[in-house]
């Protein structure tokens, strides 16, 4: 197998991981034939799988810019994976030139090239760590020199909670974090679920095994679950719901003052029934 360019030293490329799993659904070229092999085999199941993801991206924007609306800007994204266009400091700071953002991923990959897409930019960095352990990240020397958290900060768990099952005790890791920002501070949250998914729950089951066996469990939690990661936040309407359906574009009861998206991803995701699987939302610190 041969070793792209890119690829960083010690990199087992025979593995496949799930940030360049994502970087391949979103059509990225930053991942291995092993990563679009596990992606070709999970979408034998679910073929939506790339749609889902353009509507946890639409969110994301979305949800940042919220927040940009509502006077924060410092951002703590954590599992950003691969940087791709649109990444959370290019739509914050198309709002709010000033805004300042820490990535958080462990694959090295992902923390390679947002090192390399960041050179030079005093404004966002990127810690390498792991969700499991708030605390490190939280005492990251880029967390100390880029965020006051002493100030609201949009906390973005995006499509990362569901890899970590109930023995990593997520809600605890939440819980954490969440102790540790000001009144003010948002959470933006993105989760994967059985429902709202146009197959059978058997089907869908069938993809769930593929990240199994790729040692990168996929956990399926109910709304009621999810919602649970909102404990000490105030849930910003419409509360929990399929990610089209959180403050669409142009829509009654988008973001105060929210920008048009702009990019026809967000529409014609919304469009795909496999856009409304899986959960969206954001809640507010008391």
């Amino acid at each position: 197998m041969e070793r792209p360019a890119w690829a960083p030293p010690g990199i087992d490329i025979s593995v496949p991981s799930v940030s360049r799993i994502y970087d391949y659904y979103l059509g990225g070229s930053h991942n291995f034939e092993v990563d679009r092999q596990a992606a070709r085999r999970a979408m034998e199941f679910m073929p939506g799988l790339p749609k889902i993801m353009q509507a946890n991206r639409a969110f994301m924007r979305r949800a940042v810019r919220y927040a940009v609306g509502q006077g924060v800007t410092q951002f703590l994204d954590i599992g950003s994976g691969i940087p791709t266009f649109g990444n959370v400091h290019e739509i914050a700071r198309a709002a709010s030139p000033g805004a300042r953002v820490v990535y958080v991923d462990h694959d090295p990959v992902a923390v390679a090239h947002s090192r390399a897409v960041l050179a030079g930019d005093d404004h966002a960095d990127i810690v390498a760590a792991d969700l499991r352990k708030p605390q490190e990240i939280l005492a990251a020397p880029e967390v100390g020199r880029l965020l006051d958290l002493g100030r609201p900060v949009a906390l973005l768990l995006v499509a990362v909670l569901h890899f970590l099952e109930d023995a990593d005790d997520p809600y605890a890791a939440v819980a954490g974090l969440r102790d540790a920002l000001a009144p003010g501070s948002l959470l933006v949250l993105t989760h994967a679920s059985y429902e709202g998914i146009p197959l059978t729950e058997e089907v869908a089951a069938g993809t769930v095994g593929v990240y199994r066996d790729i040692r990168n469990p996929l956990v399926m939690r109910s709304r009621a679950e999810i919602t649970r990661f909102f404990d000490g936040f105030e849930l910003v309407e419409p509360g929990v719901v399929a990610m089209p359906n959180w403050r669409p574009d142009g829509a009654a009861g988008a973001a105060d003052g929210d920008p048009a998206d702009g990019e026809a991803a967000d529409g014609e995701a919304a469009e795909d029934p496999y856009a409304f699987s899986g959960f969206g939302a954001v809640g507010r610190k008391a």
